[in-house]
C-alpha cells in the first residue's frame, strides 16, 4: 500500500477529526497544542523526527479508518524501520501529544462546567445534590430528605497504590500549561496579545518535550504523601466548602447566606499514604508519623491564612456591629493569652472587635502549627467554638451575611479537615498480625523482639500518639487484608495490648475487615456474626452509636473469579450484610476498594451508588481513590466540585424507597438470569486461567514483567518472585498489563459468555433497562473493549505460542462485543454514550502507533536468548511506550 502525498494526508486527518464531531473550541485547543509540539519537534535539534513523527501518524490514521491489514501492516513497517534512538524519540513525542490532548479535554469540561454554572437552572441539573434532594422529598416528605442531607457523608480515601505513571514533574508542568490555556482564552476574549499567551504555551510544551518522561528510581512513601498534598492545596481545600455552599443556595434560594446553611460538612477525606504497610516494607511507623505531620502542616497553614484574610474583610464599627457579650469575654480570654500582638492589633484595629478576634485566632492556629503549647489550639473543637462565638455575635449585632458568608466557609473548613486534613488509616495483613503474635505469645518475659514484630508494636503506638497529638479523628481506623475469619480481627487489639503493655491503655481503634477474594465476601456474614460478640468490638459498637465499618476488595475477587462472578459475588455480600446490619441495628458502612480501572471495580462512581442493594449505602459512601483517578477526579476546581456534587447525589438517592426497591425487585426477577451468568462466566474465565501454563504464558504475552521495572510508586508490583502463579501476583499489574496489550481482558473476559448461556436478546435488553447492577456492568464492559483493539491484541497474543490460549481469548473477546452492541442498542461499542465514544474514537489511531512502537521492543526482549543480557535501550523504549499508552487510554491500574 503506497504513501499517502502530503495533500491526501491532510485530507485524511481533516476527515477522520470531522468524522469525530469534537467541540469547536476544543478541535481548535487541540490543533493549536499539536501545532505547537509541531513546531517543538522542529526546533529539537534531530533532523527528521517531526517528518517521522507525521509519517507514522498518518499510516495509523489511515489504518484506524481503512481497517484493511494492508494500511495495518504499512503502519507497523514504518513503526519497525525506525532506529531504537528514533522510535524513542517517537514515543515520547506521541507521549507528550497525549499529554496535551488530556489537557484540551480537560479544559473544555472546565469550560462547559463554567459556562453552566452561570446560568440559572443550574440547580437543576438532574444529577446535582439540589436535584436529588428535590426527588428525594417528594418521596419522604421534606423533613426526612433535609435529616437524611445533613446526615448524608461521603468519604473518598486517596492510596499511593502504583497507578499514576507519569512523573510529578511532568503533572507540574501539564497544570501550568492548563494555566496558560486559560489564559489564552481570557486572551481571545478580551482582545489582548495572544501570541504572548501562545509564546508561554510554546516554551512550556518545550519544557514538557524535554522533561524525562520516566521517574529515575521509585518515589518514597514520603514523597507519595507530599504529591497528595498538592491536591489538598490547589484544590480540595476550597474546593469542598464551595460545594456546601452551591447546595445550601440551590436550596434556601435567595435567603442563602442569611441564615444559618442546611448543609453540614459531607466530606470527609481519608489517606492510606504513609499508613498502608501491606506488602510495602518502605512504610514504616517513622513514614506514619511523618505523614501525619505534613498534612497537619499543610492543613494548619491553610486554615492560618484563611482565618487572616476573613480577619483583614471584618472591618465592622462597633458603633454599627456591636459585640456581644461574649466576644468580649473571649477577647479578653485572647488577650490575656497574647498581650503583645493583642494590643498591637487593637491598636490598628481599635473599635473593629470581630476583626481582632479573628487575626489573634489566625495566630493561636499558628501556634498550633509551630507547636508553641502555650497559645496553640490544642484540638479543632477549641477553634470551632472560639468562631462559633465569632458568628453568633455578627447574628445579634444583625450582621448575618458576614456571620454566614466567608466565615462559614472558615467553619466548614475546620469541621471538614480539623488539624488532621487527612483521617490516616493503617493497613496491614492478617497472616502479618498471626505471626507476630504466635511470636509474642510464644516468648518468655523480657525476650528481644524481632524486627517485624517491633514495626507492628510501634505501628500501634504511633496511633495512639496521633490521636494525642491531631485529635481522635486523625487515625485509628486499621484495616485487615484477607480477613478469614473473626480472630483475623480480633489478633489486632491483642497486639493493642501487647504494645502498650499490662499498665498502658491501648489507641482508640475501629478494626475494619477488608474481605478480598471470593471466598471472603461468601464468609463474610459469618465473620461480622462472630465479631460482634467479641468485648472489644462490642464496646466499641457501643461507645459509636453501634457504627460499623466494612471494607469490599474488587481487584482479588475479579483476579480469583472473573469480573462478572467477582460483580455478581459483590453485590451478593453487600445484601447480606446490609440485611444483617439492619437486622442488628448497626449504622453499617460500606468501604468500596475500587481501583481506576474497570477491571479493578473503576468507571463512574454515581451510576455504581444508585445500582447498590437496599439498605448498602443509607447516606454513606466510601471508596478508594487511586493514582491518576486522584487527579483526575479532583486536580481541578471545577472537575474535583461536579464530581463531588454528582456523587453526593447519587448517595442521597441510592437510599430513596423508589431507587431501593427498583434495586431489590430487578434483584428478584433477574435472579434467575444472574445464576446463569455467574456460572456461565466463571467455567469461561477458569478454562483460560487454570490452563496449564497460563502464568508465564499471560507474563509473555503481555509487558507485566516490565511493568514493574517503572517507578510508579514504593510499593512492590508483586508479593513475590514467582509469575509461576497468579497468586502472587498484585491486582494492579494484572490489569495494566492487559490495558498495555489492548486486550483490557481484566475488565470483560466472561461476559460474553456469560450472556450468551442465557441465550434470550430480548429478555437481556429488558434486563438492560430494569436492572441497575447490569446496566452498570454492561456499560463499564463497553468502554473497556473500546480501549481494546483486536488487530494490536492479535500481535501481543503471538508472543505466547499458544494458539489454544490466543484463540480462546480473541474468541471470548468477539463474543462479548458481539452481545454488548446487541443488548445496548446500535452497531458499535458506545453508541449510547456519545462524547465516550467520541473520546476513544479521537485517542485510538494514535494509542496504535504507541503499541506499535511497544510490540517492536517487547519481541526485541522477547527474543533474547535464556541468560544474555537485556537490551537497555529496548527495555527503555518499552517503558516510555508503557508510559504513553497509559496516557492515551486513561487508564492503567
Amino acid at each position: 500500500m503506497r504513501e499517502p502525498t502530503h495533500t491526501e494526508a491532510i485530507d485524511l486527518v481533516g476527515r477522520f477529526e470531522a468524522e469525530q464531531k469534537i467541540p469547536e473550541r476544543m478541535r481548535a485547543d487541540v490543533s493549536m497544542l499539536g501545532a505547537l509540539l509541531g513546531r517543538v519537534l522542529r526546533e529539537s535539534g534531530s533532523p527528521g523526527l517531526y517528518e517521522d513523527v507525521e509519517r507514522l501518524r498518518i499510516a495509523t490514521i489511515q489504518a484506524y479508518t481503512d481497517e484493511t491489514p494492508e494500511a495495518f501492516a504499512r503502519a507497523a513497517a514504518i513503526a519497525d524501520a525506525f532506529t531504537v534512538e528514533r522510535a524513542d524519540e517517537v514515543a515520547r513525542a506521541f507521549t507528550v501529544y497525549f499529554h496535551l490532548v488530556n489537557l484540551a479535554e480537560e479544559h473544555q469540561r472546565v469550560r462547559i462546567l463554567r459556562e453552566r454554572d452561570g446560568r440559572p437552572d443550574r440547580e437543576q441539573a438532574t444529577d446535582s445534590v439540589a436535584a436529588a434532594f428535590m426527588r428525594l422529598a417528594a418521596e419522604v416528605g421534606d423533613d426526612t430528605a433535609l435529616s437524611r442531607l445533613q446526615a448524608m457523608r461521603f468519604h473518598p480515601v486517596f492510596t499511593a497504590h502504583p497507578t499514576e505513571a507519569r512523573r510529578r514533574a511532568v503533572s507540574s508542568s501539564i497544570r501550568r500549561l492548563a494555566v496558560l490555556l486559560e489564559e489564552h482564552d481570557a486572551s481571545l476574549r478580551n482582545g489582548a496579545d495572544e501570541r504572548r499567551a501562545e509564546r508561554r504555551m510554546l516554551e512550556e510544551v518545550d519544557t514538557l518535550w524535554r522533561t524525562a518522561p520516566l521517574r529515575p528510581e521509585k518515589p518514597s512513601p514520603v514523597d507519595e504523601v507530599r504529591a497528595v498534598m498538592a491536591v489538598f492545596d490547589e484544590t480540595l481545600y476550597t474546593a469542598v466548602p464551595h460545594v456546601y455552599r452551591r447546595v445550601d443556595d440551590a436550596l434556601q434560594g435567595p435567603a442563602a447566606g442569611s441564615r444559618a446553611p442546611v448543609v453540614r460538612p459531607f466530606v470527609r477525606i481519608g489517606s492510606w499514604v504513609g499508613g498502608d504497610r501491606d506488602g510495602n516494607p518502605f512504610v514504616t511507623a517513622s513514614v506514619t508519623r511523618k505523614a501525619a505531620a505534613i498534612a497537619s502542616e499543610h492543613v494548619l497553614l491553610g486554615l492560618e491564612r484563611t482565618a487572616s484574610r476573613v480577619g483583614r474583610t471584618l472591618t465592622l464599627d462597633a458603633a454599627t456591629t456591636p459585640p456581644s457579650a461574649a466576644l468580649v469575654a473571649l477577647w479578653q480570654r485572647l488577650k490575656a493569652a497574647d498581650e503583645d500582638a493583642a494590643s498591637e492589633i487593637a491598636q490598628r484595629s481599635p473599635d473593629e472587635p470581630h476583626r481582632r478576634i479573628l487575626l489573634l485566632i489566625a495566630r493561636r492556629i499558628e501556634a498550633a502549627r509551630r507547636r508553641d503549647a502555650d497559645l496553640a489550639y490544642t484540638d479543632p473543637e477549641q477553634l470551632l467554638a472560639d468562631l462559633r462565638v465569632v458568628q453568633d455575635s455578627l447574628v445579634q449585632a444583625g450582621a448575618p451575611r458576614h456571620a454566614y458568608g466567608h466565615l462559614q466557609q472558615l467553619l466548614w473548613q475546620v469541621e471538614t479537615y480539623g488539624f488532621h486534613l487527612t483521617e490516616l488509616e493503617v493497613r496491614q495483613h492478617s497472616a502479618v498480625h498471626a505471626k507476630v503474635l504466635a511470636e509474642l505469645e510464644s516468648a518468655g518475659p523480657g525476650a528481644a523482639h524481632s524486627e517485624l514484630a517491633e514495626e507492628v508494636l510501634e505501628t500501634i503506638r504511633t496511633i495512639a500518639f496521633l490521636q494525642e497529638r491531631y485529635g481522635p479523628r486523625a487515625a485509628g481506623r486499621y484495616i485487615v487484608s484477607f480477613t478469614r475469619s473473626a480472630d483475623d480481627l480480633a489478633a489486632v487489639h491483642r497486639l493493642a495490648r501487647h504494645a502498650v503493655g499490662p499498665a498502658g491503655t491501648p489507641p482508640v481503634l475501629d478494626v475494619i475487615p477488608l474481605f478480598e477474594t471470593f471466598a471472603d465476601l461468601q464468609a463474610a456474614p459469618r465473620i461480622l456474626a462472630e465479631i460482634v460478640e467479641h468485648p472489644e468490638f462490642a464496646a466499641r459498637l457501643d461507645a459509636t452509636g453501634r457504627r460499623l465499618e466494612v471494607m469490599l476488595g474488587y481487584s482479588d475477587s475479579s483476579k480469583d473469579v472473573g469480573p462478572v462472578a467477582a460483580n455478581l459475588a459483590l453485590y451478593e455480600a453487600q445484601a447480606e450484610i446490609a440485611a444483617w446490619a439492619q437486622r442488628e441495628g448497626i449504622e453499617l458502612t460500606l468501604f468500596h476498594g475500587r481501583g481506576g480501572a474497570l477491571g479493578r471495580g473503576g468507571g463512574p462512581a454515581n451510576s455504581a451508588i444508585v445500582a447498590q442493594p437496599p439498605h448498602s449505602v443509607d447516606g454513606r459512601f466510601k471508596l478508594t481513590e487511586q493514582g491518576e483517578v486522584i487527579f483526575a477526579r479532583y486536580g481541578d476546581p471545577a472537575i474535583a466540585m461536579r464530581h463531588i456534587d454528582q456523587v453526593a447525589a447519587a448517595i442521597l438517592l441510592a437510599s430513596a424507597p423508589s431507587n431501593e426497591e427498583r434495586n431489590r425487585a430487578a434483584a428478584e426477577e433477574y435472579a434467575e438470569v444472574a445464576r446463569t451468568m455467574d456460572a456461565a462466566s466463571r467455567e469461561r474465565f477458569f478454562s483460560l486461567v487454570k490452563a496449564p501454563g497460563f502464568a508465564p504464558w499471560f507474563a509473555r504475552v503481555t509487558p507485566m514483567e516490565e511493568i514493574g521495572l517503572l517507578a510508579l510508586g514504593s510499593r512492590p508490583a508483586r508479593r513475590g518472585l514467582s509469575v509461576e502463579s497468579l497468586e502472587d501476583l498484585r491486582a494492579i499489574p494484572w490489569v495494566f498489563a492487559w490495558t498495555q496489550a489492548r486486550i483490557n481482558l481484566a475488565g470483560w473476559f466472561g461476559l460474553g459468555s456469560a450472556l450468551e448461556a442465557v441465550g434470550d436478546a430480548a429478555l437481556l435488553q429488558r434486563a438492560y433497562t430494569e436492572w441497575p447492577l447490569l446496566r452498570t456492568l454492561i456499560d463499564n464492559v463497553g468502554m473497556s473493549l473500546a480501549k481494546a483493539d483486536d488487530r494490536i491484541a492479535r500481535h501481543y497474543l503471538e508472543l505466547g505460542d499458544r494458539d489454544d490460549l490466543a484463540t480462546l481469548v480473541r474468541e471470548e473477546m468477539q463474543l462479548t462485543r458481539d452481545w454488548v452492541i446487541r443488548v445496548t442498542g446500535g452497531t458499535e461499542l458506545l453508541a449510547n454514550k456519545p462524547v465516550l465514544q467520541r473520546a476513544v474514537k479521537m485517542r485510538s489511531p494514535y494509542v496504535d502507533a504507541l503499541s506499535l512502537l511497544q510490540l517492536r521492543a517487547l519481541r526485541a526482549l522477547r527474543d533474547t536468548p535464556e541468560g544474555a543480557p537485556v537490551d537497555p535501550e529496548q527495555q527503555r523504549l518499552l517503558l516510555l511506550s508503557v508510559s504513553g499508552v497509559a496516557a492515551g487510554l486513561q487508564n492503567t491500574g
